[in-house]
């Protein structure tokens, strides 16, 4: 080794210090799969990808998904980690014991912390970082801090101020400004549910309410629509469910403005497979010139559309390396050392 390296790396009294390029921050970066193969896409840009260290925003208006979305992201981790915690930040007192529990999440691993202000957020989870070792399993879970008043705001009203609270931005960006570092030399997860907001242009647009720090110190951020899934035909027609879209609002990983979207139906829960078949085809492995009718390409066995949405159907085609390929050429944010 370069004598002059030697010296610099000896010289540095930060205990992390090394070369990069053996660096654990970037060779030994946690990798958490979530059970549904698009959601990995959305996080990672690849089928075999998934949730990393750092933080991630999920953002939408009411009811679409944001909290499940955490939560299944939150079950991931803990069945990876049988002995993993979950801290999480309640200001909206909407995540029960049930609720975890019909998601198949142990509550007795999740420390609930209710919060009233961001202020208190940000004490508590500086604290708790400080306390947590390289090593350990921890992911984070806030809900919400897009709905979370500021010490100042709430101060105000009690002295019955009207004024706008202008250092809401500032406390947030404080937040993240302390926890980012942590959150990424520990190799932890952290989900932040928010909220958006319709700009007030010709074409109105959604915006992740909050300020600009949540934007600059997450590794990604998703909004999320959705449209309805009915079944029957005119007056019969029956809302059986709801198709959820993630707009890739920023990430480090995947190509912004990407879309990736899953089905959650009300009798069977998130269908696992949802949000695939346009790419099978795409990518060539799935054929579907006979309507109505899709079949494996190199297979002769024809499915209806109600059919595919089964492990028969995707196993497979999940393992071919073209479609791997494939979807990471489409998606993951690539450099030219990359291997494509």
């Amino acid at each position: 080794m370069n004598k002059l390296l030697q010296k610099l790396l000896k010289t540095s009294p930060t205990k992390h210090t090394s070369v990069l390029s053996e660096s654990d921050f970037f060779n030994n970066k946690d990798n958490i799969l979530i059970d549904v193969p698009i959601i990995n896409v959305a996080f990672s840009g690849e089928l075999d990808g998934g949730l990393s260290s750092g933080l991630t925003i999920i953002a939408g208006p009411t009811r679409t998904f944001k909290t499940l979305l955490g939560l299944v992201c939150v079950k991931a981790y803990m069945d990876k980690y049988p002995e993993a915690l979950c801290i999480l930040y309640d200001s909206e007192r909407g995540v029960t014991k049930e609720y975890l529990l019909s998601q198949g999440i142990d509550p007795r691993r999740v420390i609930h912390t209710p919060i009233e202000n961001l202020e208190e957020l940000k004490f508590d989870m500086v604290k708790q970082l400080k306390e947590i070792e390289r090593g350990d399993k921890v992911i984070f879970l806030i809900d919400s801090i897009g709905n979370t008043a500021s010490l100042k705001e709430i101060e105000d009203s009690l002295s019955e101020k009207s004024t706008v609270d202008l250092q809401r931005p500032k406390v947030i960006k404080s937040l993240t400004r302390m926890i980012i570092p942590p959150l990424v030399n520990r190799d932890l997860p952290c989900i932040a549910i928010c909220h958006t907001y319709e700009t007030m242009e010709l074409y109105s647009k959604q915006i992740i309410s909050g300020g600009t720090g949540l934007l600059l110190s997450c590794n990604q951020a998703f909004i999320i629509s959705k449209a309805q899934e009915k079944e029957g035909t005119g007056k019969d027609k029956e809302l059986t469910g709801w198709t959820f879209t993630i707009h890739i609002e920023k990430s480090r990983f995947v190509k912004e403005k990407s879309k990736f979207s899953f089905k959650v139906l009300y009798n069977k829960g998130i269908q696992k497979y949802s949000g695939l078949l346009d790419l099978g085809i795409e990518a060539g492995l799935i054929d579907n010139s006979s309507q109505g009718w899709y079949r494996h390409r190199d297979d002769e066995k024809k499915y209806r559309l109600k059919e595919i949405e089964t492990e028969e159907f995707w196993t497979d085609i999940l393992k071919d390396e073209t479609f791997k390929s494939f979807v990471k050429n489409k998606y993951k944010l690539l450099s030219e050392y990359d291997e494509t």
